[in-house]
């Protein structure tokens, strides 16, 4: 169980991954930009047949969130995730060098040289996924070598790990997942409920106090966020961050809104 203090605070970390400020009492809020086809999009249930386009540009919405008020980006490479590689790049190396504030970029990061490169890119965390399921040696021995830099992510399909951008589930509940990795040096997890991604219903509330009970660093709880009582509720609860992407692309309530509910009273 986390203490008091270590449920409400956030790190956020400058270009060069060292500590910059601590918020107290406030839960972070990310908002996100996926990336496919060099276009803002997001995807309904993980489906890549089910995509809304939201923006030509996604330096340029990474600007607009970071003029709204935004402290940290979430940035998914949709592209990446299926491909097995650092496919939008190029893209996200500008984004990095265009914005202050600090971003996490998860999709095809499948090896060190690509970590490396993002983290020369200006990249501050990096979210991985997959190969955390598949390839548990080279993750240990990646969180060692990269502290604080790398978040865990996790995708959950009715309590089971997804991967390959959710292309295939597994067989291993997400909370068993998570507890192989808490002895390590890492920055966070993002925990994503699939079915509530890009539904506009509400989070799994259940779900993601299960996955906060199960590990001992900070949770980012995604998918589903669709109302200002959810960021609060998430809030109030004490969760550490919370991702939202559909509900502010489509109007649901502004990001200044939503950073102001996120403070705790």
């Amino acid at each position: 169980m986390l203490s008091l203090l270590d449920r409400y605070k956030c790190l956020l970390y400058n270009a060069n991954g060292n500590f910059e400020k601590i918020l107290l009492n406030s839960m972070l809020i990310l908002p996100a930009i996926d990336i496919r086809n060099g276009k803002c999009v997001r995807l309904q249930q993980g489906d890549y047949g089910k995509e809304t386009i939201y923006g030509d540009s996604p330096v340029e919405m990474a600007k607009h969130w970071e003029g709204q008020g935004a402290e940290f980006l979430h940035i998914v490479d949709l592209d990446g995730a299926k491909d097995r590689q650092a496919t939008n790049f190029s893209v996200i190396s500008k984004i990095a060098e265009n914005l202050k504030i600090p971003i996490e970029i998860g999709g095809g990061i499948r090896n060190e040289e690509t970590i490396q490169r993002y983290l020369n890119a200006g990249v501050n965390r990096l979210v991985i996924g997959t190969l955390a399921l598949k390839e548990a040696d080279w993750f240990r021995e990646m969180c060692r070598k990269f502290p604080d830099r790398l978040v865990l992510g996790i995708d959950g399909r009715n309590g089971l790990v997804a991967t390959e951008g959710w292309l295939e589930t597994s067989q291993t509940l997400a909370t068993d997942l998570a507890k192989k990795y808490i002895d390590l040096p890492l920055s966070a997890l993002v925990y994503t409920d699939i079915a509530k991604d890009g539904m506009l219903e509400g989070p799994n509330i259940t779900e993601m106090e299960a996955m906060r009970r199960a590990v001992p660093f900070p949770l980012i709880v995604s998918g589903g966020i669709a109302s200002l009582d959810d960021v609060r509720r998430l809030a109030q609860d004490g969760f550490h961050a919370c991702i939202i992407g559909k509900a502010l692309y489509e109007n649901k309530f502004r990001l200044p809104e939503a950073l102001a509910v996120a403070k705790v009273q």
